[in-house]
């Protein structure tokens, strides 16, 4: 029979020695690793007190973002639903009323956006589809919960909060990409 590659290893099979099969060294290696891990940096951290940096690519829960003035960027193309590959998110359209232009930028916005959290992959698909801005992934953990109902998230508990009736949490909400806004 001819190897496909070149990387036939060929291996032996000699019987083992005493003092192999008494384990004796395989023991002694074991224990001077499980030592030196004693004198090495714990990488446990105390969570509520301590909070470990992120990564600057790190992908949390979704937020609708909204423009400096308030109004939702969302205009409810469903792009963002088209493009997740778990089938996660689901909304309705709906139009803007007269005396709503305070409200939403667009003619058209989301009445219903609701995310599955459940089914959420946390893939940032649809961040990239959405040709708004109306959606991104936040540096926010999704919470931990008993109940499945409370993992399916609609638009009241998605959208970042008013920028100019409570700037803090605007702000907060906004993370890192609040620094990169005003870098740029």
């Amino acid at each position: 029979m001819q190897a496909l590659t070149n990387r036939v290893k060929v291996v032996e099979r000699k019987p083992m020695s005493l003092w192999e099969r008494l384990y004796i060294p395989a023991i002694l290696k074991g224990m001077a690793i499980t030592f030196s891990h004693i004198f090495k940096k714990k990488p446990t951290i105390n969570y509520p007190e301590k909070k470990r940096p992120f990564s600057p690519v790190f992908r949390g829960l979704q937020i609708l973002n909204r423009d400096e003035e308030g109004r939702e960027n969302c205009t409810a193309c469903g792009l963002c639903a088209v493009a997740c590959p778990a089938e996660a998110i689901t909304m309705e359209a709906a139009e803007r009323a007269p005396g709503e232009e305070h409200l939403y930028r667009e003619e058209k916005y989301a009445a219903k956006y609701e995310i599955n959290m459940l089914r959420c992959i946390f893939c940032g698909l649809c961040e990239e589809a959405c040709p708004k801005d109306a959606i991104y992934l936040s540096e926010t953990f999704t919470p931990a919960d008993y109940q499945r109902k409370q993992f399916i998230y609609n638009k009241t508990d998605l959208l970042i909060p008013h920028p100019q009736e409570d700037p803090e949490a605007y702000k907060k909400a906004l993370g890192n990409r609040a620094k990169n806004q005003t870098v740029n």
